[in-house]
């Protein structure tokens, strides 16, 4: 809550005016408790989990002949029932798991530093902030995935996110409700050590969800802007790692590349891109005509 009773007071603490985003913040916020503004963050994961995939799912489920042509694994089709049920599934953890998590966390948030008041932050603190926890993010994502999908982490809890060896936009989040509390602690690392202000915070929470649907959207559109990222793994990237399923160790990232090159972990990916080029070489030259977009065919490499 901020300590200003009006935005005449909050501009003389400032010592200048307030901006036009400032002054629409202490309209929202003057007389909101912190505790509820962070809890904004359930709304936004709902609301985020709930309309991004969809455009692509009503696509594919009442016109799929207007995105069969970046499908990745187009022989794979999936039933109303199968989306709703995804989304059913994911919404009894998201009730049972995450909301909780949200609501007894805020002292954490608390401690760590992120700020409600004024002023805002500048749009290049912002930006700098979020690449420091997306690449933070990914890092300590990497790990955790790839030590999942070791024999004892895969049989107990990561196999359930690998039921979608096709994977969706509303399965982004599909797995065992363990995973989706592991897997949030890097979430929390990079806003611990750069705090932000909540906006900036609800904003990282955003763009991470949108992330995650758009990796496991199941669909590579060439003019997509995030392949303007640099390192952007993407959705044929990490398709790929649901494709080869579980005995996959490649393609562990979640956001970016850098990692999986580092530590050679992607080696089956880059083996199956090359392999792939080949058979469009021959199949061109010979004049023949094949589907060969993405991982869509049956010759699978770890």
């Amino acid at each position: 809550m901020l300590p200003y009773a009006t935005a005449a007071e909050a501009a003389a603490a400032l010592g200048r005016n307030l901006t036009a985003a400032e002054s629409l913040w202490f309209r929202y916020s003057a007389r909101v408790p912190d505790p509820l503004l962070y809890y904004h963050n359930v709304l936004f994961l709902l609301v985020i989990f709930t309309l991004a995939p969809l455009p692509l799912a009503l696509l594919e489920l009442r016109l799929p002949s207007a995105i069969d042509a970046y499908k990745l694994q187009p022989k794979t089709r999936l039933s109303a029932a199968s989306f709703a049920k995804c989304y059913w599934d994911v919404m009894r953890v998201f009730i049972l798991v995450v909301g909780p998590l949200q609501l007894v966390s805020y002292p954490t948030i608390k401690l760590v530093g992120i700020r409600t008041g004024l002023p805002l932050p500048t749009a290049g603190e912002m930006v700098a902030q979020l690449v420091v926890y997306f690449l933070i993010e990914d890092y300590g994502n990497y790990w955790i995935h790839r030590l999942l999908h070791g024999k004892w982490g895969y049989e107990k809890i990561h196999r359930v996110h690998h039921e979608f060896t096709a994977p969706i936009g509303f399965a982004a989040p599909y797995a065992h409700w363990a995973e989706v509390l592991i897997l949030g602690i890097p979430s929390f690392v990079g806003p611990a050590i750069a705090p932000c202000h909540m906006v900036t915070f609800w904003l990282w929470i955003i763009l991470r969800q949108a992330e995650a649907i758009d990796t496991h959207s199941g669909y590579d559109f060439p003019l997509s802007p995030t392949k303007y990222i640099p390192f952007y793994g993407g959705a044929e990237y990490h398709d790929y790692h649901h494709y080869v399923g579980g005995q996959s160790q490649s393609n562990f990232a979640s956001v970016f590349t850098y990692c999986d090159y580092i530590y050679g972990t992607d080696k089956g990916y880059r083996y199956h891109k090359e392999h792939l080029a080949k058979m469009r070489e021959q199949w061109r030259t010979s004049g023949q005509n094949g589907e060969l977009n993405g991982v869509n065919h049956n010759q699978k490499s770890a």
